[in-house]
């Protein structure tokens, strides 16, 4: 078997495991607060943000730098770096006795960001040119499935052995990842690229090329609007079913439906993105995404809400192997780890600012503008990519251009 696709299949693999061990403790994080660390009920909310959004901020920093140190030094490196940092932040995580303690193991794992870039930057610089949106369908789909997996899985160890446990479980997750990588992944570190690629410097100069400064600014306007809906979902949810009974259960189910569209959906749309151009193929995702994300707002009912999300769920595992298809296609190998950093670094911004966004339009409207609201947001994004596209520029069958344009103007890109 061709060495790129174990690696696909290790990466997924790799991807389900990082995913997990980060969505298994994402909801128990308040009652962590309360009941390991002694935070009062008061004060939890204040303590939840603080904590959930310095490892985003942090991470935004320091991603474009960890992304450039691969691209200067080594992929696997930093994967490496990142994966074993990680470990140690969990097992930290799971001894922490003050809220102050746990802020600070937050902040390491936002200083130690980068394993997704790298292993994003690992993938495009092995896989075949024509299997390239298919490898990232499929990484994209893992990552989903992490997100699905980790809090069932998490929730049940919580029950059974304590909230403490899922830190120990997500640090375990994350060795397995770092050994993999050190024994089996290769280097795919790029040699030194020509004085005539060189012309566009360090990681920000990045932005001044056009199709990357638009595929960053989507990463993270998708993510705002990913996040704009998080805070006043439950909520939105006790509304449709008109009680709180079993909220945790039916909330965990609503936040599933996504997942498990995703899973299902990411593989084709990368094998779309090939035959028909992921720039289409992020266009006809966004849309797609952006209605239905309106749809689902106007059921009053849960059920139909349900099935709205699944659906929406569906085109929106489109979006994300599109962009980062597309920023494989219009950089060179020896620039991906820098580009994949600033588009994460674009996604943390998102995650920071989607949150407050959605609960100042809940405090001011209402839960269901809000999630209207995220439909919208996506569909104004697909109208502007559309009006901003690249005029001279076949939409292709997906293949990557080649080295040699970048020695020329970036008119055309």
């Amino acid at each position: 078997m061709a060495y790129w696709k174990v690696l696909v299949c290790f990466l997924t693999v790799t991807s389900v495991l990082m995913s997990a061990g980060y969505t298994m403790l994402i909801p128990f994080l308040p009652m962590y607060l309360i009941e390991e660390l002694g935070v009062s009920t008061a004060e939890v909310n204040i303590w939840s943000g603080i904590i959930f959004s310095s490892t985003f901020l942090i991470s935004a920093i320091m991603a474009p730098i960890w992304g450039a140190l691969a691209d200067k030094k080594s992929h696997k490196a930093m994967a490496v770096r990142a994966s074993v940092c990680l470990a140690i932040g969990y097992v930290w995580g799971g001894f922490v006795s003050t809220p102050w303690e746990l802020f600070a193991m937050r902040c390491f794992q936002g200083f130690s960001a980068g394993l997704w870039p790298a292993c994003l930057a690992i993938m495009t610089s092995t896989a075949p040119r024509e299997k390239m949106g298919s490898c990232l369908g499929i990484m994209q789909g893992g990552m989903t499935a992490g997100g699905v997996l980790g809090p069932l899985f998490g929730g049940v160890l919580a029950e059974v052995f304590g909230m403490r446990m899922s830190f120990f479980v997500a640090a375990g997750a994350l060795s397995i990842i770092s050994l993999g990588l050190i024994f089996f992944v290769k280097d795919s570190a790029q040699p030194r690229p020509k004085a005539s690629e060189q012309k566009r410097g360090g990681s920000f100069a990045l932005l001044k090329v056009p199709v990357i400064a638009r595929m960053l600014f989507a990463a993270g306007v998708v993510q705002l609007a990913v996040m704009l809906v998080q805070p006043v979902l439950p909520l939105y949810i006790a509304e449709l079913q008109g009680s709180m009974d079993n909220i945790v259960l039916v909330s965990g189910v609503v936040f599933s439906v996504v997942g498990i569209s995703g899973v299902i959906a990411s593989p084709i749309w990368g094998r779309m993105g090939t035959n028909i151009g992921f720039r289409w193929a992020l266009y006809v995702a966004l849309l797609g995404g952006g209605i239905f994300g309106v749809v689902q707002a106007i059921p009053g009912e849960i059920t139909p809400f349900v099935i709205w999300r699944f659906v929406g769920g569906i085109f929106f595992a489109g979006i994300f192997p599109a962009i980062n298809a597309l920023l494989a296609e219009n950089t060179l190998p020896s620039e991906r780890g820098r580009v994949y950093g600033l588009s994460y670094a674009a996604q943390q911004v998102g995650s920071v600012a989607g949150p407050i966004l959605g609960g100042l339009i809940a405090t001011y409207s209402s839960n269901a503008i809000v999630v209207m609201a995220h439909g919208v947001v996506m569909i104004l994004l697909v109208i502007f990519m559309y009006l901003k596209r690249p005029k001279d520029v076949d939409p292709g069958n997906g293949m990557a251009i080649n080295a040699e344009a970048f020695a020329s103007d970036d008119k055309d890109r």
